[in-house]
């Protein structure tokens, strides 16, 4: 393991303002590290805690902002999946179910909850004696340890937990339970926890090129976005965590990998809570795959799609036939049938699949593989959201192997994100927290189930500016702290950080937070240092990738949806 103890004591700091950063880049040509990772998505991000928690030097570059490409545009849910069991994939169900109980009680409590959801049964007997006993060996690989027990209802008592669903769309139900999350903001936060344990995480920092010494990859070459400028990073280990860009690192390296990454597109869309009368979540088969219907503070996510992808990496969207699909379906069980015009919000994301036997990429492996295509360069691919840490941890102890290091092995499973420790005393004391924060309740419990116990610092941020507790003209469920917080320590460096990712505002509101983009411009150009033409190019960049994103809604097919989503240049 590098002996450097400067790195060490220098990088502890988990506010990711501007100053950070600064820092951060002037010192990336200081001295060789132990591990440099390529990617801020969810396991890129892991495996920055991972390795750093482990004691090795780390820093971790990602080309635009955490998770801004798969990693938050999932369907939100940390979930053993219940069709692996149908492909009888009961390890990777089983890993996952582990993840999920780790997430919920441990890791990331304040982040990662309980929500239930419906299986409406279709056909008599045979139906609920099928799903019945799949659904019962989802609770006993490891559901029931986390979550309530599944139960069966009769037609009549899921009815009473959903009207919106017609008389006639089942014969009953099997209600069970699963877990969501907001993936960006828990992405985020694991790159401030690594940050906190000694890792240099950087956004905004793309790799140009590879560093060789022979055939070993010995670090890379960077360029700062907002500069223009170029930097070398001298590492020990490589980790590409790169997603649905592995085969650009392919690419980039010059020799074959012993797997390729196909691309699977996921559409979502999201209506307000009250056009449906549901008090649970739904999931139901297509002839694909499944549905959810997903409870979601004031809306409903309902997706996602699964069909191939090979248009532009960076901006998928969702097209109206996307739209159309998951209306037909979700429209065929509900008694008042929604319609474009109930829609507040669609995303799509990639899937990073790896490449199989089967042409379906429903059916490809969501399993992960790590190689060494070169010596010192590891990748690390497949899998699914709920395993990241699996994930990060695997490609680590490779890592970690050629290092020859003494490093110790994974200790993430025991190691809680920033804001978990100490969030349930607040939450069960949330009254009397509220009370000496001089806020609603009901706003105090939004801001613990995103920040956890980080909460503080946001109270903080109030007391000295009290003008920060009032709400986001047109975004009103968040708060003007929490647009000053994402810049002052959650690493938010343009507008479309805060509105889509540090925040969800850009999916939640009809207008897709047009109406709120200039006063959230406003409260964060102090932060980042912006003038007014910075402050107005900002908004103006942010205004064509909404109007641009509607189009491509308006659009027949990915062809013509993705020509017109790359009319906007972010």
């Amino acid at each position: 393991m590098t002996e450097n103890t400067d790195y060490k004591e220098y990088f502890v700091s988990a506010q990711l303002d501007p100053a950070y950063r600064t820092r951060a880049i002037d010192a990336l040509g200081d001295t060789e590290i132990d591990v440099l990772v390529i990617g801020g998505g969810v396991t890129g991000a892991g495996a920055a805690l991972d390795a750093a928690s482990r004691g090795l030097s780390v820093t971790l570059v990602e080309a635009r902002d955490f998770a801004a490409g798969t990693s938050s545009r999932s369907s939100k849910l940390i979930h053993g999946g219940l069709r692996y069991l149908e492909q009888l994939d009961f390890a990777l169900v089983r890993e996952a179910l582990k993840e999920r109980g780790l997430l919920l009680n441990k890791l990331a409590p304040h982040l990662v909850h309980p929500v239930p959801f419906l299986f409406p049964l279709q056909h008599r007997v045979w139906e609920r004696a099928y799903i019945g006993a799949g659904v019962a060996l989802y609770d006993t690989l490891g559901g029931a340890r986390a979550v309530p027990m599944h139960r069966h209802l009769t037609r009549t008592g899921a009815l009473e937990l959903a009207p919106a669903l017609k008389d006639d769309a089942m014969t009953g139900a099997i209600k069970y339970y699963d877990a969501q999350v907001d993936d960006a903001r828990h992405t985020m936060t694991l790159a401030r926890t690594a940050a906190r344990h000694g890792a240099t995480v950087l956004t905004r920092t793309k790799v140009t090129g590879l560093l060789r010494d022979g055939e070993q990859v010995v670090g890379a070459k960077v360029m700062d976005l907002e500069t223009g400028l170029e930097h070398t990073i001298r590492a020990r280990t490589v980790i590409s965590a790169t997603g649905v860009w592995t085969d650009d690192m392919i690419k980039m390296t010059g020799v074959e990998f012993p797997f390729h990454v196909r691309m699977s597109k996921g559409v979502h869309i999201m209506v307000p809570r009250e056009r449906l009368n549901m008090n649970t979540g739904l999931i139901m088969r297509t002839e694909k795959s499944v549905l959810f219907v997903i409870p979601w503070a004031e809306h409903w996510i309902i997706g996602t799609t699964d069909t191939d992808w090979s248009l532009d990496k960076n901006h998928p969207t969702a097209s109206a036939a996307d739209v159309q699909y998951i209306l037909d379906h979700i429209n065929s069980l509900l008694r008042e049938p929604l319609t474009r015009a109930d829609i507040v919000g669609t995303y799509a994301g990639l899937r990073p699949l790896m490449t199989g036997a089967s042409k379906e990429t429903a059916k490809l492996s969501r399993e992960h593989a790590v190689a060494e295509p070169a010596p010192g360069l590891f990748v690390i691919a497949g899998g699914k959201y709920t395993t990241y840490r699996v994930m990060a941890a695997d490609v680590v102890d490779a890592a970690a192997a050629r290092l020859g290091s003494d490093a110790p092995s994974s200790v993430t499973a025991d190691l809680p994100l920033l804001g978990a420790v100490g969030y349930q005393d607040m939450l069960d004391h949330v009254d009397e927290v509220a009370a000496r924060a001089e806020l609603p309740v009901q706003t105090v419990l939004h801001l613990l189930g995103r920040y956890g116990s980080l909460t503080d610092a946001l109270f903080d941020l109030i007391a000295a500016v009290p003008a920060l507790r009032e709400p986001i003209p047109g975004a009103e469920d968040y708060l003007a702290a929490e647009a000053v917080y994402a810049a002052t320590h959650e690493g938010a460096l343009h507008l479309d950080d805060v509105l889509t990712r540090r925040t969800r505002i850009s999916i939640e509101v009809p207008d897709r937070g047009l109406k709120a983009a200039p006063e959230i411009a406003r409260l964060i150009a102090p932060q980042l240092g912006w003038d007014a033409e910075r402050t107005n190019a900002e908004i103006n960049q942010y205004y064509d990738r909404v109007h641009a994103e509607l189009a491509a809604n308006e659009a027949d097919d990915d062809e013509a949806a993705n020509a017109a989503r790359l009319l906007a240049v972010s």
